[in-house]
């Protein structure tokens, strides 16, 4: 596959532009800054469009029409994408969990090869399951409480270290936090669709969805790592929770859509749960009037522990690379297969 050229479809940094113009000088770049959506944080992939005039829009759309590549989704009318443009071969995404994208868009039955961004965000997922784990274990909540009555009185915590943590999806993330919690000394069990594959000494044992109710009665700490497909989506469910363990702790870094959030909201209101670490929700975002807001014993991310500012820096390398091994005639990395839905 030859790629001459490639559209950026949201906004980079230059300096990082530039990085890609001296890795590959034989490449035409298409990047209109002053057209992109302008980014309301630091590696902002979700803007809304600006107000464009129509010279703009053309302008957009005549220069981005022929591209062999883009970089990330284009961010007008991504759907069309195709239609713009039927010679298009491949798309860099800029992030791991494009699943429902592709179906919502259409793009999962176009003739386009599509890479994700998965492991880029492993490491901060990764730490902020780590933060929702201990802030429940060293009983946060509680001390909030006191210290805002200005109480003091000696007390008895707990430790992250012999409790036993579920880890579901074994992709980049999940077997990041896998050696995340390992090396804290936690009993790390895994959950996967391929049971077999050799994941080395991080996992007491690896399970298949099968088997997870009845494995839920031992687990101190549940991490929910894995893509949205329809064979995950509801996992946790009222039966679910009511066979955990009392005062069970839940993290989520995948999407809302795995849990069924009644059902977790009444898990945290009898004591089922411990407490929830969510960065992720049905409907996003949250609506003011949720209870999930008023529970003490719930933190709520805006769908952000995986932006952190080295992200787009990050993003270019393994753009960077993923085009050097297609330039190769190899296979790149990360690579969106529509069967699996990631």
């Amino acid at each position: 596959m030859e790629i001459k050229s490639i559209a950026i479809g949201t906004y980079l940094e230059p300096e990082l532009v530039k990085r890609i113009e001296r890795a590959f000088p034989d490449l035409e770049v298409v990047y209109e800054p002053e057209i992109l959506p302008s980014p309301r944080y630091k590696c902002d992939h979700s803007a809304p469009a600006r107000k464009l005039t129509t010279a703009q829009l053309k302008n957009w759309i005549e220069k981005t029409s022929g591209v062999d590549a883009y970089f990330d989704f284009d961010w007008y009318q991504p759907e069309k994408m195709m239609d713009r443009n039927q010679s298009l071969k491949w798309i860099q995404a800029t992030s791991a969990g494009i699943g429902s994208f592709m179906k919502r868009s259409g793009l999962d039955k176009a003739s386009v090869m599509v890479t994700t961004a998965g492991g880029i965000h492993a490491l901060p997922l990764s730490e902020f399951a780590l933060m929702g784990s201990l802030y429940f274990t060293k009983s946060l909540p509680l001390l909030e409480k006191w210290k805002s009555n200005s109480h003091w009185e000696r007390y008895t915590t707990s430790q992250l270290s012999g409790k036993r943590v579920l880890i579901i999806g074994l992709g980049g993330i999940g077997m990041k936090t896998a050696e995340t919690f390992h090396n804290l000394g936690l009993q790390v069990i895994g959950l996967s669709r391929d049971k077999a594959k050799d994941r080395g000494s991080l996992f007491e044992r690896v399970i298949t969805k099968a088997e997870l109710k009845t494995e839920l009665s031992t687990i101190d700490i549940i991490i929910i790592c894995c893509p949205l497909t329809a064979e995950t989506e509801g996992m946790l469910g009222a039966e679910e929770f009511a066979a955990m363990k009392p005062a069970t702790i839940l993290v989520n870094i995948s999407r809302g859509q795995v849990i069924d959030q009644d059902a977790m909201t009444a898990a945290l209101g009898d004591g089922t749960l411990l407490g929830a670490c969510l960065d992720v929700f049905n409907e996003e975002p949250l609506p003011h009037d949720n209870i999930l807001w008023k529970m003490p014993n719930v933190i709520i991310s805006p769908h952000s522990a995986s932006t952190v500012a080295s992200e787009n820096s990050a993003l270019v390398e393994l753009f960077c690379q993923n085009l050097s091994l297609i330039e190769l005639g190899e296979r790149p990395k990360n690579l969106y297969e529509a069967v699996r839905g990631y």
